[in-house]
């Protein structure tokens, strides 16, 4: 498929979406679509793109940080459960020799439960039972509280984990639908309308090369991340991707900035918006290879690698490419410049 086909799979999509799907019809009986209003609309779809692309992105970061929680407290709940089933042996002891009556039995009965809020619901009851061993009692005690703890912990983690997963396809869902492409829409352009909206489209409309090879300099930081940014050239754009060994096998714009500055040992947040606010900020004119361009407030960046170029993770059906940054939709959307 060519740029401009696969290009306007994905304006097809902005035009339905943005309700411009009227203009499909028997020939001569619909009015000429008004190009500047579908400009602005694809512009504003692609801002709500680039928004749930960011978004979905925080949401997978979170997912991924539960459930490396969730597994570390998967171990603590099985080294505590142990502890636990340990103590029963040395307090049985206690029940043995404690009262008769049937109060007491009862409450020794809890010493072989494997419940430990069960226990602590009886706390008192064989602190009472005890008696002169009322410390060692208070150690199996404490010992339940700490596995009641660990695997309320764990439950919780596991709700939210499971709400986290939700809300990461509810975005997803919502950016499918944003960008769902409409032959009939498509149809409905002339060539020459479609070139002119094209032409305002994230990552299109510039000629961009997907292929070159870097012959830089490989000794500082920046050079080394923008050396694998030449070498991300061709890979496909991923929804929430963060290379060929993360998911989906490509890059988001975010995730190919990470990636790249990550290659060169510096570590920088996930979501465009975590690095806007956290590296330091420079003035265009000092602009160097290797510096960030944030773009569309925020919801987009990629990478200056110099001779007035970026290299960018564009939107879903492109490639990650090298273009001049005075691109239209670029040159239009700037925001301002980090240095990692």
């Amino acid at each position: 498929m060519s740029r401009l086909r696969s290009s306007f799979v994905i304006v097809t999509g902005v035009l339905t979406a943005m309700g411009l799907a009227t203009y499909v019809g028997a020939a001569g009986a619909a009015p000429q679509p008004d190009m500047s209003q579908i400009r602005q609309q694809v512009n504003e779809l692609t801002s709500k793109y680039d928004q749930a692309n960011q978004q979905y992105d925080a949401a997978a970061q979170q997912l991924s940080a539960a459930r490396v929680k969730l597994s570390r407290l998967g171990a603590d709940v099985t080294r505590d459960r142990a502890s636990f089933r340990k103590m029963h042996t040395e307090v049985a002891q206690i029940a043995a020799a404690s009262y008769e009556d049937s109060t007491m039995t009862s409450a020794a009965a809890l010493l072989t439960s494997s419940n430990p809020q069960a226990v602590l619901s009886q706390a008192s009851l064989l602190l009472e039972m005890a008696g002169t061993r009322n410390e060692q009692m208070r150690q199996f005690l404490a010992q339940a509280r700490q596995l009641s703890d660990a695997q309320q912990q764990e439950q919780r983690t596991e709700y939210a984990l499971a709400a986290l997963e939700k809300q990461r396809q509810q975005q997803k869902q919502h950016a499918a639908q944003l960008l769902s492409s409409k032959n009939a829409t498509l149809a409905s352009l002339t060539a020459q309308q479609q070139q002119a909206v094209e032409v305002t489209a994230i990552g299109a409309g510039a000629g961009g090369t997907t292929a070159a090879a870097y012959s830089g300099p490989t000794s500082t930081q920046a050079d080394k991340a923008v050396a694998f940014a030449y070498g991300a050239l061709g890979t496909p754009y991923v929804w929430g991707g963060t290379g060929p060994s993360g998911s989906g096998g490509g890059y988001d714009c975010s995730g190919l900035v990470q990636a790249a500055w990550a290659s060169a040992g510096v570590s920088i947040p996930r979501t465009t918006y975590e690095q806007w606010a956290a590296l330091p900020h420079i003035a265009t004119t000092a602009i160097k290879p290797g510096d960030l361009l944030y773009y569309d407030s925020e919801g987009h960046v990629a990478m200056y690698v110099g001779n007035g170029e970026i290299i960018d993770a564009p939107q879903t059906g492109l490639d990650v490419e090298r273009i001049p940054m005075n691109t239209s939709w670029y040159a239009s959307n700037f925001d301002g410049a980090v240095r990692p």
